[in-house]
């Protein structure tokens, strides 16, 4: 049983590593079973072909960046500006998990191989950060702006800034990240 979850862990590695490069198109089954070091009728044991093997981590990638953001919102006694730092650290330590899983859901989110229920997945993940931004709103502590901009602002610096760590033009300290959770919750505090 150990030898079969270590071969569907590998096949999964190395389709996320490849599908994050490459994109869906440009990978192919037989690549994913070269990177994985396995036969490529060994995927097709665990996946019905590449379409259930993309939408199994793009699952998988969506539920965790969930928990890892939304899941850390709205703490007991926590004020937003407390809560928006639960939420970025969130942010910070999904892709240290796997640096390639945080640019593989932003580049596949809008993919047509997605399931209807992956697409309904990923849009729950964004209304639960777009609720957050309201709430700040209502608190008078996030700027009156629309929700999808706020987090376009804040998600988007920080998947550039983990986009150049993964292509090593960048190399990331306690210090810098704490510097941009400062940046990310200024350009969306409201200022009085």
């Amino acid at each position: 049983m150990e030898a079969t979850l270590n071969k569907q862990d590998l096949i999964l590695s190395a389709a996320l590593s490849l599908f994050a490069d490459r994109g869906f198109d440009g990978t192919t089954v037989p690549m994913i079973a070269e990177a994985a070091k396995v036969g490529a009728g060994t995927i097709y044991r665990y996946f019905e072909n590449k379409e259930a093997l993309v939408n199994t981590l793009f699952e998988q990638g969506t539920l965790a960046l969930t928990e890892a953001t939304v899941g850390q919102l709205y703490q007991e006694g926590d004020d937003v500006r407390t809560q928006f730092r639960h939420f970025f650290y969130g942010m910070v330590t999904f892709a240290k998990q796997d640096i390639n899983g945080l640019h593989f859901l932003v580049t596949h989110a809008q993919g047509w191989y997605l399931t209807l229920e992956n697409k309904q997945l990923f849009e729950q993940l964004q209304k639960g950060l777009y609720a957050f931004c309201d709430y700040g709103i209502e608190q008078k502590m996030i700027r009156s702006m629309s929700s999808p901009v706020l987090i376009a602002i804040v998600f988007g610096a920080f998947k550039e800034l983990y986009n150049a760590v993964r292509l090593g033009g960048v190399v990331l300290s306690a210090e810098l990240i704490e510097q941009v959770e400062e940046c990310c919750w200024n350009a969306i505090e409201y200022k009085k």
